[in-house]
């Protein structure tokens, strides 16, 4: 395991389409994986639970990028934070522009996604297939993705608290139409925002453990879902 002291971190400013959006990119010494945050409705870049998640990602050798889906001004119209079309835009203008800094290196890709941004992770990769190797859900709304999700290829982990009821229904029911190969965790006694003492901790061991299996080049990785 590699501490966060052999880690580096920068701010960032990704490019959309005219929208520049801010982030934090944080590579371990050597690393070969980075995971791509897409935080939920009224969240961003600095939300305390995607970050706890991704100091344990850095801690385990896994670079990450926390970034915002919405400039400030496009985050205070709730029409866009529910426009799933357009947080998987932005998501796939994040890919895009981290494949390009880190070259030649092309490291392995994942995408973690908590409420409206798990569908957007859902939707990018379902419109880009085999972009990605893993995707993780927290507390999500895969539902949201619609017909997106039986074209979805990358495997996917889906995390939902045991008392978010309203939401493990949702889960329960896209994990049927999920096409990937996929997986529905329920930790118990947890709500939607997994405040519960030591729930979010389990949340980022079960996170860390699923990007540490499938997070592989897409070679390496389809010889893994052969096994």
């Amino acid at each position: 395991m590699k501490g966060r002291d052999t880690a580096t971190s920068r701010e960032v400013r990704i490019s959309a389409e005219g929208a520049a959006l801010p982030g934090m990119l944080t590579l371990p010494a050597g690393c070969a994986e980075v995971v791509l945050f897409a935080h939920g409705s009224g969240s961003s870049r600095l939300s305390p639970r995607n970050r706890l998640v991704a100091e344990v990602l850095q801690q385990a050798g896994i670079g990450t990028l926390l970034f915002d889906l919405l400039t400030e001004p496009e985050a205070r119209d709730r029409r866009n934070v529910f426009d799933i079309g357009l947080l998987a835009e932005r998501l796939e203008h994040a890919r895009r522009w981290l494949e390009a800094e880190m070259r030649p290196r092309q490291p392995a890709l994942g995408y973690f996604g908590a409420s409206t941004g798990a569908a957007a992770a859902l939707v990018a990769e379902a419109d880009h297939p085999h972009s990605v190797a893993a995707i993780v859900s927290r507390g999500g709304r895969p539902d949201l993705a619609g017909e997106a999700l039986a074209r979805v290829t990358a495997p996917t982990l889906l995390i939902v608290g045991g008392a978010d009821y309203d939401v493990l229904d949702l889960n329960t029911e896209a994990l049927r139409q999920l096409g990937s190969p996929k997986k529905l965790v329920v930790v118990p006694g947890a709500t939607h925002l997994f405040d519960e003492p030591g729930t979010l901790e389990q949340v980022a061991e079960l996170v860390t453990n699923w990007f540490g299996t499938y997070l592989k080049r897409p070679a390496e990785a389809a010889v893994l879902l052969r096994r």
